[in-house]
């Protein structure tokens, strides 16, 4: 089995971008009551993470199908470490209070396009999803 370093220097040797992030998947621990009870805690926390620059992206995930929500969501961090993010992880009010669980897993991106609309007059910024 290749080491994830070894990997990330093949990647990056290769000419992929080769950035390293960290990939959460979060799951309720039970229904919804208590995670719905630390939901405003959990997005001020949230928040404050983006502020700080560590949280890259974050939100619900559906369940298989595509037609349903489960309750399960996904957070991506940009931090300096693995040990790192699992702190950040640690700390979200969800999981500090055992309303929901999580796995976490450095991802390396490699690939993939991304479009930023700025317009400055109108002080507006869209991301180009359409």
């Amino acid at each position: 089995m290749l080491s994830w370093l070894a990997y990330k220097n093949e990647a990056k040797a290769r000419g992929a971008l080769a950035l390293e992030c960290y990939m959460l998947i979060s799951l309720p621990t039970q229904e919804g009551a208590l995670v719905k009870q630390h939901l405003a805690d959990h997005l001020a926390y949230q928040a404050k993470q983006e502020a700080e620059g560590k949280l890259m992206f974050a939100g619900p995930l559906s369940d298989l199908s595509g037609e349903y929500m489960e309750g399960a969501g996904m957070i991506i961090y940009r931090t300096q470490t693995l040990d790192e993010a699992r702190k950040i992880a640690d700390q979200d009010p969800m999981h500090l209070h055992g309303a929901r669980t999580y796995s976490l897993r450095r991802w390396l991106i490699n690939e993939g396009s991304m479009q930023l609309d700025l317009k400055l007059s109108a002080q507006s910024v869209k991301l180009g999803l359409d």
